[in-house]
């Protein structure tokens, strides 16, 4: 009965959709457990770019049951858009295929309202969020007012839910935030359409994946955003508004400890994040412009959900180590090491300085950056193209002192890495 959990070790944009989707190619039960339609994970296969915000990247393998769990807030437009999409792409996507749990939560134009009158709100205090009325509908999920997925079953009696509450929402934007109330009759009838629509994927989905389990059926659960956004352990008050983490799988869709096998955290060769908050090795000018891409190409460093350019630095080792931590990850999948090709030195930070001295790791955890500088250890680069490598000895030398640096630094295997794009740019070790 294994149970392998995928899960960020950053700030999100690891490249976890990639990894998923080869990993899927031996999984029967692919199941995202947290987030909303905030996060984005890409997959390439030829010259196709699927760019999925709910839906498991795995459902692009034909043979895979994709689950979204109770743990993800859902917008239903979002994911009918999404859902079309796979079908004009050759997809085949059935109530068999796709299965959504009668627990998750469901977000509407209320929801996002709320979310920009609030970011509008803080003035320059803002934290990044994208709008997209996950904070606001994890709220309501928490205040135990929240419309969930099972309430699609009956699509009028939904529909008098969603009037409802954003009619109540109304008086919030007019008294709170000076805006607009939204048109709660329109919103309404609209809501009880997706609900026809998406009713007959409305499932028991923590039952279904037991009985998988229980079947020796493979599943493999797919986190969104990473470590460092998690809404306890990341760098609060900029996270997101979900359990990021492995444990947040288990919840997030309704399963037990026991089938767990591994956890793989992805990580990037350098560091990444989208918004504000702390990132003690970020860069700037040209690196930075040389890490980031042009935006051209579907895998530079640009959100996949919202299209800003994302904050770039070096590798953070700190961090890692306390993601490795948090999640108990058995092995990393290391992503992007072609976009370090030319770079040399290679910068890597192995620890902090602050007026007390170095740290390895932080009292407080990452939301206690502010007072820490990095330390950093500079490794030789390379100037081999990385793209076409097929095995560990198709590699530079320097390449592989790299990757063996950091899994002593992170004090984890890495067992996958990814140099480039393609599903089959990926690197196997072990």
């Amino acid at each position: 009965m294994p149970l392998d959990i995928v899960v960020g070790a950053q700030w999100g944009d690891e490249g976890k959709g990639r990894i998923v989707d080869n990993m899927a190619a031996e999984a029967d039960v692919v199941a995202r457990y947290n987030g909303g339609d905030n996060a984005g994970h890409t997959v390439t296969v030829g010259e196709q770019v699927f760019k999925l915000h709910l839906v498991p990247s795995g459902i692009v393998h034909r043979h895979t049951v994709g689950v979204l769990g109770n743990g993800m807030v859902i917008n239903p437009a979002t994911l009918l858009e999404e859902i079309e999409s796979l079908r004009a792409a050759g997809i085949t996507i059935s109530p068999e295929r796709l299965r959504i749990s009668h627990a998750a939560h469901l977000i509407t134009p209320a929801h996002r309202a709320l979310d920009q009158g609030h970011e509008a709100a803080r003035g320059r205090n803002s934290i990044g969020t994208t709008g997209r009325g996950i904070g606001p509908s994890y709220v309501d999920k928490a205040a135990r007012r929240g419309l969930r997925a099972a309430s699609m079953g009956d699509p009028e009696a939904f529909g008098r839910e969603v009037q409802d509450q954003v009619e109540t929402v109304n008086q919030q934007l007019i008294k709170l935030f000076d805006m607009q109330p939204l048109d709660a009759q329109s919103i309404a009838s609209e809501y009880a359409d997706y609900a026809r629509q998406l009713a007959p994927h409305i499932a028991d989905t923590s039952g279904f994946l037991s009985d998988q389990l229980s079947e020796n059926r493979t599943v493999l659960a797919e986190g969104a955003q990473g470590t460092l956004l998690d809404l306890d352990h990341g760098t609060y008050p900029f996270v997101s508004s979900s359990t990021t983490t492995a444990a947040g799988a288990l919840s997030g869709l309704g399963v037990g400890v026991r089938p767990v096998r591994r956890v793989i955290g992805v990580t990037k060769a350098f560091q990444t994040r989208v918004g504000a908050g702390p990132f003690p090795t970020e860069v700037e000018g040209e690196l930075a412009e040389r890490l980031r891409g042009s935006g051209s190409n579907p895998w530079d460093e640009y959100g996949t959900t919202t299209g800003r350019p994302r904050r770039v630095g070096w590798l953070d080792t700190v961090l890692l180590r306390y993601s490795v931590r948090v999640n108990g990850m058995t092995e990393l999948a290391f992503t992007k090491l072609d976009v370090l090709t030319g770079l040399d030195p290679i910068r890597v930070c192995i620890a902090y300085r602050d007026q007390a001295g170095e740290h390895r790791s932080l009292p407080f955890g990452p939301s206690n950056l502010a007072d820490f500088e990095p330390v950093y250890e500079e490794l030789p680069g390379w100037e081999r193209d990385l793209t076409s490598a097929a095995t560990w000895d198709e590699l530079p030398l320097q390449a592989q002192a790299y990757i063996r640096r950091v899994e002593d630094l992170s004090e984890v295997p890495i067992r996958q890495v990814s140099v480039g794009p393609e599903r089959d740019q990926l690197i196997r070790l072990g």
